[in-house]
């Protein structure tokens, strides 16, 4: 009612109103019923890789799309001069194919067209940016179009990508209702740190949804048909992809080329960063991961492979093998110009053995392997399983689709090698697989043929109707917005921040030497056991030419035959664990035997891992289920958290032996969701705890372990101390976190106590405690105390910063240091036991 003679008193105003908004919406939709146009702008369009594989994959996209409703305009843009770009880009175009069972006809038709919608111009500068936007502004206005988007493929070194986006973000931006959407080709980072850089800075002009960054491994047609795969045959395969029938995952790439012409890339990269962090980690991430209920969703896909991404167990310096082919160095000095003295440790080989500590896949090992100048090219994904049966029937009976003797294998056979061609291979004695018959057919004929111990009739096998290279399905799925398969930013980072420890350590690594192709033989076999990769064949001795030539036995000098006035025992790393490990076996029986119970307190840190290694994996006589398990000292972070030293000791053997849970005493560093807070008198209760189950009887077999800092340790049994600096460590931190460690008297309250110090640069550290009792170094406390109960000490062989290492004697306590060399670089840190 008060509204109505408001209306009355104005009806020309309501009349423009109503006028108006009619116009509008019939602006709108005109709009809508406007011919789409899609501008694709392929940067670094006259380079290698536009030349063989882009400008096909976009062709491709063409003859897909076309009479779909899109229009399409294709720039080719680099740095190259108009008339030269133009030369180069109208060559690229006539060589253009199409597919096979494509009439020559329509094929000529269809790539006239594509040549018309194809042009190159110069872009460099941000003008130019501007003036391509304001081009394709005009031209879709001009022909009656509306721009839905626009794809800018930067096909252009990663240094670039800043400053490119920067010009897309600021000048060439398409208007308002339609989308942007930038590729970005691998490398994506050196490192962790390299990568968060880069992806801060290009976070900074586009959202993550704006960016596809290309694996052109998740374009393989085998490789993208992992994950529905295994969604089709979920009812065979949910019973048998798990730790129980699984026994080991390969995921290989194999090169019979060599890297010649390309080693300023590989001298930067080499073949981790340029393979295996990316390539085959992407493959192992869809074998591995827990399968969605819906394998369509680009989310869940993506978030599924990020939680395998954070199952996966760091990786150590035991987890990879390195090759290098003999020609490499050569090919170095002669195309970066480098004098006749310099030789590489880039890898040009690497097994690397993975682990992913999760129900599913606990205990099973995933080697990743690739290499350069090896005997053959092929690319592949074989989960072997176990095999359970026992047959009864002679082998000449064993029929394939029934015999459980055979051996079980389901292969992703990416590509080349002898099969020639992308396919899945199931045995047949496994099951029966199901793939799409519009896209997938059986393989036939072949005789003669085996592949992995079997011949190719033992496999149901298919391929694809039609082969399509990577690059033509991931610019289909660009254009389709499939964001699963590229790689996010999320899972970038996951990724770097899985495999940079593992490169960390490898930096100074001295690769095998092979002589490539079919001359390696056996030469790069290789072999795992309890978590160490190695090679299959010894070598005697590997002799490294140039300024970092390896040690010969005549530079090696004996020391003293004393070490604190004790005798003195020597042996190499390996020997000493060994050694260790044995000594604190015999203790445990001992007082086991005796007196029912054994305890034993160890550190964290990296030094202490061969040592927890080869107790789980080589003792099986170990009375775990007698063996209490303590700390002695914990940094102020949760349990879980990877510097918790308990977290460490949960990895590294906790999980692969018995120990009863209550027989575990981590320090309670984490109550009431607060870290070492000095009211919650965690330190006063791990004293308590000690004294009621550490007695003074003869039961009291203890074996301590306690950083080497430079600060003395609190005189009361448990307490808290700050974060400070590691006396003689390499590293320098500024600072630690702070820490809850056991006290010196307690310390020497223990039976038994063994020192391990194990890093680079041990020389000064070694000689600062071989005399006196300066209060500042700690060790000196403890073994001031102990020394006059056993008189006997080790002490290593000094080469530079050879690696030579020492063995206990007999008689404990003993004091063991090993200095690995540049080949080996750890974190230092004194590991003190006691049994």
């Amino acid at each position: 009612m008060l509204a109505e003679p408001h209306f009355k008193r104005r009806p020309r105003v309501w009349k423009m109103l109503m006028a108006a908004m009619c116009v509008a919406l019939l602006s709108g939709l005109q709009a809508q019923d406007l011919p789409r146009q899609v501008s694709i702008i392929l940067l670094g369009a006259t380079g290698d890789l536009a030349r063989k594989y882009l400008w096909q994959g976009l062709f491709h996209l063409y003859l897909e799309e076309v009479g779909k409703g899109h229009h399409f305009r294709f720039h080719g843009t680099a740095l190259t001069s108009t008339e030269q770009g133009q030369e180069v880009i109208a060559k690229v175009l006539e060589s253009l194919s199409c597919p096979g069972d494509m009439a020559s006809g329509h094929c000529a038709e269809l790539k006239a067209q594509f040549q018309q919608l194809s042009e190159y111009r110069r872009l460099k500068t941000p003008e130019d940016y501007l003036a391509l936007s304001k081009d394709i502004e005009a031209q879709v206005e001009h022909e009656g179009l509306r721009e839905t988007g626009r794809i800018f493929y930067l096909s252009v070194p990663p240094f670039a990508y800043v400053d490119i986006a920067r010009s897309i973000n600021s000048s060439c931006r398409p208007g308002p209702g339609a989308w942007l959407r930038v590729v970005l080709e691998k490398p994506f980072g050196h490192d962790l740190h390299s990568a968060q850089q880069l992806a801060t800075e290009l976070g900074s002009f586009f959202q993550e949804e704006e960016m596809y960054r290309v694996d052109h491994y998740l374009g393989k047609q085998v490789v993208a048909q992992i994950l529905p795969f295994r969604d089709q045959n979920r009812a065979a395969l949910d019973g048998l992809w798990n730790r129980h029938h699984v026994e080991r995952v390969e995921i290989v790439m194999k090169e019979t080329l060599d890297a010649e012409g390309r080693t300023s890339f590989y001298e930067e990269y080499g073949v981790i960063r340029d393979v295996l962090q990316n390539h085959l980690t992407e493959v192992l991430t869809l074998v591995a991961m827990e399968l969605p209920v819906n394998v369509s969703s680009p989310e869940s896909v993506l978030q599924h492979k990020l939680q395998a991404f954070q199952a996966l167990r760091s990786l150590q310096r035991h987890s990879a093998v390195l090759g290098q082919y003999q020609a490499y160095s050569g090919q170095v000095r002669r195309e970066l110009q480098k004098p006749d003295s310099f030789h590489s440790l880039t890898p040009t080989f690497a097994g690397i053995l993975v682990h992913i500590d999760n129900l599913r896949w606990e205990g099973v090992p995933f080697i990743l392997m690739s290499g350069k100048a090896l005997d053959e090219r092929v690319s592949y994904v074989r989960i072997l399983f176990k095999n359970q049966a026992f047959c009864v029937q002679s082998e000449k009976h064993w029929v394939a689709a029934q015999s459980r003797c055979l051996p079980r294998q389901i292969i992703f056979y990416i590509g080349h090698g002898e099969l020639g061609s992308p396919a899945v291979l199931v045995s047949r004695n496994l099951f029966q697989p199901a793939l799409p018959s519009a896209s997938w057919k059986e393989v036939e004929g072949r005789p003669g043929l085996h592949l992995f111990g079997l011949p190719l009739s033992d496999y149901y096998a298919y391929s694809p109707v039609r082969e399509q290279d990577a690059y033509s399905l991931l610019i289909s799925h660009i254009f389709h917005c499939r964001k699963d398969s590229f790689v996010t930013t999320e899972n970038l980072l996951a990724s770097w921040v899985f495999w940079t420890p593992l490169l960390d350590s490898l930096a100074h690594e001295v690769p095998r030497f092979y002589p490539g192709e079919a001359e390696n033989g056996q030469l790069l076999d290789f072999e795992f056991s309890g978590g160490h990769l190695s090679f299959s064949q010894p070598l005697l001795e590997q002799l490294v030419p140039g300024p970092d030539s390896a040690p010969l036995p005549s530079d090696f000098q004996v020391l003293r035959a004393k070490y604190r006035e004790s005798p003195l025992i020597s042996a190499w790393p390996e020997e000493l664990i060994a050694r260790l490990a044995g000594d604190i076996e015999a203790a445990a029986v001992r007082a086991v035997r005796r007196f029912g119970k054994f305890h034993l307190a160890l550190s964290g840190g990296s030094s202490p891992v061969a040592l927890f290694q080869q107790l789980a994996t080589g003792h099986y006589s170990f009375p775990w289920a007698h063996t209490h398990l303590w700390l002695v000292d914990e940094r102020c972070v949760p349990l879980w958290d990877p510097e918790s030293n308990f977290q460490g000791l949960q990895t590294h053997l906790l999980q692969h032996v018995r120990v009863p849970h209550y027989n575990v005493h981590p320090m309670p560093v984490h109550w009431r969701q607060r870290l070492c807070a000095e009211e919650d008198q965690g330190a006063q209760a791990y004293a308590e705890e000690i004294s009621a189950l550490v007695t003074n009887g003869s039961s009291t077999w203890c074996c301590w372990a306690w950083e080497l800092t430079g600060t003395r340790p609190p005189s009361s049994a448990v307490a808290r101390r700050p974060g400070r600096r590691a006396a003689g460590s390499a590293d320098h931190e500024p600072s630690s976190p702070r820490r809850m460690s056991l006290s010196l008297p307690l310390i020497n309250r223990a039976r038994k106590v063994a020192v391990l110090v194990m890093g680079r640069m041990k020389r000064e550290i070694a000689m600062l405690v071989s005399v006196g009792h300066d209060p500042k170094w700690p060790i000196s406390g403890v073994l001031r105390t102990l020394a006059s109960s056993c008189g006997t000490w080790i002490m290593m062989r000094f080469w530079g910063d050879g690696t030579l290492a020492l063995c206990s004697p007999l008689c404990f306590p003993s004091f063991a240091l090993s200095l690995p060399s540049q080949s080996c670089p750890l974190p230092m840190r004194a590991f003190l036991s006691g049994i």
